[in-house]
């Protein structure tokens, strides 16, 4: 089963990454938990996305695209980072992310969420 893991933005993650002693421990510590997800074998891609205010969005109406410029508003509700992963279901998946370190530095939420499969059309 393939999951795609989402690490939610927060205000602080939208302000863009800045060099202090406490996010270098907070990549330290989420450097550990990407080898461990690669010796597992569970890991296929990951990354970090920078701020939404370096960001656009194309909205579609009919025809018609219409391009938004970042940043965007609720913080919570925007992507600040990923995994993909190969689990072999979604209990995996969940004690998984319960071990991973918080990825910010206050309060914090991820979403894993399953990709279709060509199985899920036939």
């Amino acid at each position: 089963m393939r999951v795609m893991v989402l690490v939610k933005a927060t205000e602080d993650s939208e302000k863009g990454f800045v060099a202090t002693p406490e996010t270098q421990a907070m990549m330290e510590a989420m450097g550990r938990y990407n080898e461990e997800l690669t010796k597992a074998g569970i890991l296929r891609d990951a990354d970090g996305l920078k701020p939404s205010s370096e960001g656009k969005r194309v909205a579609f109406d009919g025809a018609g695209r219409t391009v938004i410029d970042g940043p965007f508003v609720h913080p919570r509700e925007l992507v600040a980072g990923f995994w993909l992963w190969e689990v072999k279901d979604m209990d995996e998946a969940v004690a998984w992310v319960k071990r991973c370190p918080n990825p910010m530095p206050g309060p914090s939420e991820i979403e894993i969420r399953p990709l279709y499969e060509m199985s899920d059309f036939s």
